[in-house]
């Protein structure tokens, strides 16, 4: 087994990032397999160095451990375009000029005889010409069409067999955007080619990113990448039942620290939490 945590440092790691560590360092010790930590940070924009370096102190006060050097998103860049070019060349994607204001307004349009979900309407499918600030969608249908039947095993809260739904996936989540016209590549693109290239066997990860897995498994069968099993764990919540995010500083690792809060009084606040 082969298990990876990976933060984006666009922010200091709280108690949900710790659970998901976590999580996924117990499974692969359990197993006396191998975590493995990788660095998103193809978003140069909002990501910092103190946050990395914060993260990274965080985690080894928890008792993590990693091999090194630490993979780094922003030094891969050249491996997405290499994958987006070979979706690029099977006419799997597709340039697209629309801004958000576009989106929104073709959503807000009356449409007889149809439903209007909230989903890329696909205004620029189709289009041949090469725009240089265009961004790369993925054409989900002819995808879709193209991989045949998939489907993916869970190990998580939703244990079992999962078929992808096709018709969840067009409504649902659309011609995902996979290179934005500022990183060249995306969320979606990027993890899949990593938990490949770094041998990942189980992906543990939250279940806010469960509806997801099927597009991450259909990206797995057009690009030829190994299938891992995917281990979706529960959320960590505030009093108010939201999901904890980048927000909740009063969350935050550093503030547990600085109140004298040992590593094992966290993991007894999760078990709770």
């Amino acid at each position: 087994m082969r298990t990876r945590f990976a933060p984006s440092p666009t922010g200091l790691l709280h108690l949900g990032h710790a659970f998901s560590a976590l999580t996924a360092w117990d499974l692969a010790q359990g197993s006396g397999g191998e975590f493995l930590l990788r660095i998103e940070d193809i978003d140069g924009t909002r990501c910092r160095p103190e946050y990395e370096a914060a993260i990274l102190d965080d985690l080894r006060w928890l008792g993590l451990a990693w091999p090194e050097p630490v993979i780094r998103q922003s030094e891969r860049l050249p491996l997405y375009r290499e994958a987006l070019e070979r979706l690029r060349s099977a006419g799997l994607v597709y340039p697209c000029t629309c801004t958000r204001r576009d989106i929104r307004e073709a959503l807000a349009a009356p449409q007889e005889g149809a439903s209007r979900a909230a989903v890329y309407p696909g205004t620029c499918r189709g289009r041949t010409d090469l725009p240089e600030d265009a961004a790369w969608r993925l054409d989900l249908g002819r995808a879709l069409s193209l991989a045949g039947p998939l489907y993916f095993v869970e190990t998580g809260i939703e244990a079992g067999r999962h078929g992808v739904d096709p018709d969840g996936l067009m409504e649902g989540i659309g011609d995902v955007v996979l290179a934005r016209r500022d990183i060249g590549t995306s969320y979606h693109l990027a993890v899949v080619i990593d938990d490949a290239l770094q041998g990942i066997t189980h992906v543990v990860r939250g279940m806010d990113l469960f509806e997801v897995t099927g597009l991450h498994r259909l990206l797995q069968a057009l690009l030829d990448l190994p299938v891992p099993v995917w281990h979706h764990h529960r959320l960590i919540r505030d009093a108010n039942g939201r999901r904890l995010a980048k927000r909740d500083d009063a969350r935050a690792i550093v503030r547990y620290r600085a109140d004298g809060l040992a590593p094992a009084d966290l993991r007894r606040m999760l078990a709770h939490a």
